[in-house]
């Protein structure tokens, strides 16, 4: 027994090893794309600036991966649709694809319109602002990481640009109006993402699982709903993760889309009812329906959050080498091959080894999550996108994601206290009847399906007239039932560090602005 204890005491050499191999592999990743910028032999002379902002890219790449990606396929891997393994692979395989096929050949540098490029002159200036940005964004995002907080990396990178601009070029540089817009989002984004991921999971239980035939529901509810993602998603890629590819406007994506899901529907719906004469009619049953449609979202979502989020980590160093090479401040700016792979394969790299963590959090840190919950997730993060993005909206990714697993959270809750309500009711109800008469009724209750359960209640209430449980009752059951099904420790954890993501980043890049070029005034005299 001594011995046992004192072995548990002592560290864990193999965890420390994998984390110094992991290391390693980041700081091998990030010396590549240094050599990679260094041989790219530009005619401007010493090009040892822009081997330090790839390195500061690459970096932030890394923790891109490490943070943003695990929205993606946390739901998956929580549900246990995808193994941890299988989710990195697929998305690493995704997100590099998005990001080298369908990311862009020019981003807008100044992200969002944060600032008023024209207000600064200098180039180096511009050069020395982008790299301070984009550095306070890699910080920050991975100290988020450290601390398990999924965090936007749009707003982290936004923060950077701001704080450095105000550096540079005073408060009158920043679009206070746009700014606006981005504390808009750090509530729209997770209650459309929580109200819309929670509908659908209320419609799957009063469509399928609250049914007494589950199976023969799902029969024709599942190949609907799988058609309905099938739209959803395939919207969502053609306007957002192929429109540097493909220009197409919203009503004509919609009509592609809506087509191939309805063939879709017609493939489905034999291989449903195949799959579900084979199952038995039950609740797990009916959420391995939905296996192949979350394994096919999380590489969908992978692919469009690579295209469209690589310009995070990309931007501001394709900013920094337009700059360096044309000697002026422009706010478009062409990314070379090299550096779209540097972003593709960093996220890519990050995921793989920093990314469990996060994956985890979103996962199964917040709520408990099964198949059906994960798509309603997953549908959430597309449709909320598609809605937002057509009412011009702006919304985060990452806070659609993380407020979608809340949302369902929450809604669980809910239908878990009435139906504690519903059982308490029964109960008191039965006073005066024979323990076995209560036990068939709450048997029959439990198998009966919603209307029954709501005529049988009814019928109940009619004999006794009144109801029965008392406010302070109600209250300490819903306490208990919160307590259970969501982690508050996870909303406020997450919920500050959203909050102060932009004036984090912004005052880590003001200072590392202010850092760069109190080292360059030095070196000067």
């Amino acid at each position: 027994m001594d011995l046992a204890t004192s072995s548990e005491q002592k560290p864990q050499p193999n965890s420390l090893s994998k984390e110094i191999i992991r290391l390693g592999l980041a700081v091998c990743f990030v010396i590549i794309g240094m050599f990679v910028a260094k041989s790219q032999g530009l005619p401007v002379g010493d090009n040892s600036i822009l081997v330090v902002a790839a390195m500061i890219g690459c970096y932030m790449a890394l923790n891109i991966g490490a943070n943003d990606v695990a929205n993606n396929v946390g739901p998956a891997v929580g549900s246990k649709a995808l193994t941890m393994t299988g989710a990195i692979i697929i998305a690493a395989i995704f997100e590099a694809s998005g990001s080298l096929i369908a990311g862009g050949d020019v981003v807008g540098t100044i992200k969002n319109g944060i600032i008023q490029p024209d207000m600064i002159k200098d180039a180096d200036t511009f050069i020395w602002l982008m790299m301070a940005a984009l550095l306070s964004a890699a910080l920050w995002l991975n100290l988020a990481t450290a601390i398990g907080a999924p965090v936007s990396t749009t707003h982290s990178i936004v923060g950077g640009v701001l704080g450095a601009g105000i550096a540079a070029g005073g408060w009158g540089i920043a679009n206070w109006d746009q700014l606006g817009g981005i504390v808009a989002s750090w509530v729209i984004s997770p209650v459309m993402g929580g109200i819309i991921a929670a509908g659908f999971l209320y419609l799957i239980k009063s469509s399928i699982t609250y049914k007494s035939d589950m199976l023969g529901a799902a029969k024709k509810v599942v190949p609907v709903l799988v058609s309905l993602m099938a739209w959803a998603f395939l919207t969502y890629i053609l306007l957002k993760g192929v429109k540097n590819l493909i220009k197409l406007d919203f009503f004509t994506a919609l009509i592609i889309s809506a087509v191939a899901s309805i063939v879709i529907y017609f493939v489905v719906k034999p291989a449903v009812a195949r799959a579900a004469a084979m199952l038995s009619n039950d609740k797990d049953s009916v959420n391995n329906l939905f296996n192949l449609p979350l394994i096919c979202s999380a590489a969908l979502l992978s692919f469009a959050h690579g295209a469209n989020d690589v310009a995070n980590a990309v931007g501001p160093l394709a900013a920094i080498n337009d700059a360096f090479l044309h000697g002026g401040v422009a706010s478009k700016a062409s990314i070379p091959l090299w550096i779209m792979a540097v972003g593709g394969l960093g996220i890519a790299v990050g995921l793989a080894l920093y990314g469990p963590k996060l994956i985890r959090t979103v996962g199964s840190e917040i709520t408990e999550l099964d198949k059906t919950r994960a798509f309603c997730i997953a549908m959430s993060a597309a449709l909320t996108v598609i809605v937002a993005s057509q009412l011009g909206m702006p919304v985060s990714s990452t806070h659609i994601a993380v407020g979608a697993v809340f949302g369902v959270g929450f809604l669980r809750e809910y239908l878990k206290l009435s139906y504690e309500r519903k059982i308490q009711q029964i109960h008191v109800h039965h006073q005066e009847a024979d323990q076995v008469e209560v036990e068939a009724f709450l048997s029959h209750f439990e198998h009966a399906d919603v209307a029954e359960k709501k005529q049988m209640l009814r019928e109940l209430k009619a004999r006794s007239g009144h109801s029965l449980l008392n406010k302070k009752e109600m209250k300490g059951l819903k306490k208990a039932t919160k307590k259970e099904l969501v982690k508050r420790s996870a909303i406020y954890r997450i919920a500050a560090a959203w909050v102060i993501t932009v004036p984090a980043s912004a005052l880590l890049a003001a200072f590392i602005y202010f850092a760069i070029v109190g080292f360059q005034y030095s070196h000067l005299h």
